[in-house]
């Protein structure tokens, strides 16, 4: 086995996972937004369970109905962050703009997160359940229909009220935060009757089963509700888990967050806020996932509240997290939480290089340069394991003559060749496998920056130079996979050519088929190829120039064979 062979080898595993992707979507294909005959029927409603004798029947009093949005009037709210509406029916927050995120292609127009469009569903619900308290149905009035967050404030409120039973007054408040992605979601209880009130609140996110998936070369991030608690951890469901009801996760706990992820973004309730005390009470939060009759799907949280005196004032707070997956900002929000940032099956690789690349992002503050040193930082890690597989190229490349003499004296005797072959190493000192195996343990920290450059919305819409605006999307010119396809070539050249004809026919092709692949992949992970491939062509002809100078110095320093005496006249 040679590097033409492992590089071979490494284009089959990544031809394996685009067909193996391909096969996947076919065969588990992301759900329409339209009901299916077979699809579960969901209450629009969480399901509250029995909390006490009596209770339960309080709590569970509305009638199950779909998820179908109703609207009303809009409130109006603007952040340094957020350009965001809540409806008075529900005081839903139903439509959020991130102010320093662009949409895709159009980086001047904010991105939408959270919408109630009619090509796209998804918002954040809340509700109490309780005898005649006010559901995602009730109508709420605010005092007014603007609000903005002025200069110098820190914070903003929207105070909402709704109608009760008797003698009760609720009251929802937001609270929105400069320079924060958390929103502070509160209920004000008074309970004016005469006779102890029990409620519980339910938070939720609700959306339809679009997604928004790079799936560059089979790697699709993911889309979907997850949940963390201290004894499950990280739970995740897709879309197809939830139409089956086939999702499993812990569903109480006395901690956690419950969340909708997609690629770059999230939205997610937190009950249990970093640095604070859990928001569950002495009973579990009940979690729950689930698909509604008409084609949306829930993910929510349901807190039990404690029982309110006649006369007694209660209130109950949630935060809202509505925002990008920046490590920085999720390593803030709760514990477990940077884990909505997808980077695949090499999460224990990705994390610390994307740290490290955060680090020097500080410092320099270009992503695009920031990804050059980084991969000048690889290389310089593994520089004593490449100089090991170059070394032994080298060497391979210096036997390829007398290979192909061996292969012309043995003929198809395939046997006496490999023979003559392996005697010619065990000669020479070579180890065939020595080009191979260092490059092998490189692989993971190749496949896991992939990761970690794939889930960075840091480079979203980020720019490097000159045509480079996003790094995040394909180089618009080609510039970069073209260099790409040169530098293979070069590297190709340099190495050791097979003795097989058909192999080295397919080493020629590579580097054409893998610049075809990198047409489409994003302008940062083919700028870290490009560097990474420049760096090794220096490498290589760097030792191998050293081992040419070797050789001529030990033809130099070689003895020479004392002259014969002459014989006497």
């Amino acid at each position: 086995m040679d590097s033409k062979r492992l590089i071979l080898f490494i284009a089959l595993s990544f031809g394996i996972l685009f067909f193996w992707q391909k096969w996947m979507s076919q065969r588990f294909p992301q759900p329409a937004n339209a009901p299916t005959a077979s699809a579960p029927a969901g209450s629009d409603l969480p399901s509250a369970a029995p909390r006490a004798a009596g209770a339960g029947a309080a709590a569970s009093s509305a009638a199950p109905d779909t998820g179908r949005l109703q609207s009303g009037e809009r409130i109006h709210v603007k952040t340094d962050l957020y350009d965001a509406q809540i409806d008075s029916v529900g005081g839903d927050l139903r439509r959020v703009a991130l102010l320093k995120h662009g949409m895709p292609g159009e980086p001047n127009k904010p991105f939408v997160m959270l919408t109630d469009g009619k090509d796209h569903v998804y918002v954040a619900q809340t509700g109490l359940l309780g005898e005649g308290l006010p559901t995602h149905k009730a109508v709420f009035t605010a005092e007014q229909r603007e609000y903005a967050l002025a200069p110098g404030q820190n914070a903003l409120s929207v105070r909402l009220t709704a109608a009760g039973p008797a003698g009760v007054q609720i009251a929802k408040v937001y609270t929105f935060h400069r320079g924060q992605y958390l929103v502070d979601v509160k209920y004000e209880i008074v309970n004016g009757g005469s006779k102890p009130l029990t409620a519980s609140a339910y938070y939720r996110l609700l959306r339809d089963g679009q997604t928004d998936n790079p799936g560059f070369f089979g790697a699709h991030t993911f889309t979907g509700p997850a949940i963390y608690t201290e004894a499950g951890k990280f739970q995740k469901a897709d879309f197809a888990k939830l139409d089956k009801g086939t999702a499993e996760y812990v569903k109480a706990a006395k901690d956690g967050w419950v969340a909708m992820i997609q690629h770059y973004f999230a939205s997610a309730w937190v009950a249990s806020p970093k640095g604070q005390p859990s928001l569950c009470g002495p009973r579990d939060c009940r979690y729950e996932m689930k698909r509604l009759s008409d084609g949306l799907y829930s993910a929510g949280v349901i807190v039990d509240l404690p029982t309110i005196a006649a006369g007694g004032k209660f209130d109950a707070s949630m935060p809202l997290f509505v925002g990008p997956q920046e490590t920085r900002i999720l390593d803030q929000v709760a514990p477990g939480f940077d884990l909505i940032k997808d980077y695949g099956i090499f999460t224990i690789f990705s994390k610390p290089l994307f740290w490290v690349l955060d680090q020097i992002h500080k410092v320099v503050g270009n992503w695009g340069w920031a990804i050059i040193l980084l991969t000048v930082l690889i290389k310089a890690v593994f520089y004593p394991l490449a100089a090991t597989s170059y070394r032994s190229m080298a060497r391979m490349r210096k036997l390829a003559p007398r290979m192909e003499q061996l292969k012309e004296r043995h003929g198809d005797d395939k046997v006496k060749f490999q023979q003559a072959v392996m005697e010619m190493y065990k000669t020479e000192k070579v180890n065939p496998l020595g080009g191979c195996l260092p490059m092998l343990v490189q692989i993971p920290i190749f496949i896991a920056l992939y990761w970690a450059l794939i889930a960075a919305v840091e480079l979203r819409q980020a720019p490097w130079m000159f045509w480079i605006h996003d790094l995040s999307v394909k180089d618009p010119y080609f510039v970069l996979p073209i260099l790409m396809a040169v530098s293979m070539y070069i590297q190709t050249s340099l190495s050791p050519p097979p003795p097989d004809p058909m192999q080295a026919k397919m080493m020629k092709i590579m580097p054409l088929a893998f610049s075809v692949f990198f047409l489409f992949f994003p302008a940062g992970l083919v700028l870290y190829y490009v560097v990474n491939n420049v760096l090794s062509i220096l490498q290589q002809w760097w030792i191998t120039r050293g081992i040419d100078n070797e050789d001529k110095q030990a033809k130099t320093d070689k003895p020479k064979k004392p002259a014969p005496p002459k014989k006497p006249a």
